[in-house]
């Protein structure tokens, strides 16, 4: 099994943890670390909706915390609306929002690569492959605040 499979069935698998009653639409995302390891993360939702969490800023942010920030090196995401007894559903790939652009591109600026995003739905074959530099062009990050 590829990287890239590994990262899709990661997400697939920690959409499941989703906890979305108010979208009733599940998000799972994996990181992919340098030295292969898998971090996932799922979407969290909040009454007071401004502060729900991404399942891409879950992840990063679990990242974040076992000190590893800057090994990120990929990304796969999935989602799907849930029916009623909680299970997702759906084929079309989805992306990454300009929030979650946002984290990436931190992350990636920090370990000074592009990062390579795989986009799914919760079940089907059908992938998207894109770089970070094509989904957020002329990007702001820690490199134009100038030297640390």
């Amino acid at each position: 099994m590829t990287d890239q499979d590994r990262l899709i069935a990661a997400a697939r698998s920690a959409a499941k943890n989703a906890y979305a009653p108010y979208s009733r639409f599940a998000v799972g995302a994996a990181v992919l670390l340098a030295d292969g390891a898998i971090v996932t993360g799922a979407n969290v939702e909040n009454a007071s909706y401004g502060l729900s969490l991404c399942a891409e800023t879950v992840a990063v942010a679990t990242a974040s915390a076992q000190g590893r920030l800057a090994d990120i090196v990929a990304i796969s995401i999935v989602g799907g609306l849930m029916d009623a007894d909680g299970a997702a559903h759906g084929t079309d790939p989805i992306r990454p929002c300009g929030r979650c652009r946002q984290v990436l591109n931190e992350a990636a600026q920090l370990g000074g690569r592009d990062l390579d995003i795989r986009c799914g739905g919760i079940t089907g074959d059908q992938v998207e492959e894109h770089r970070l530099s094509d989904l957020l062009p002329h990007s702001f990050g820690p490199a134009n605040l100038g030297p640390s």
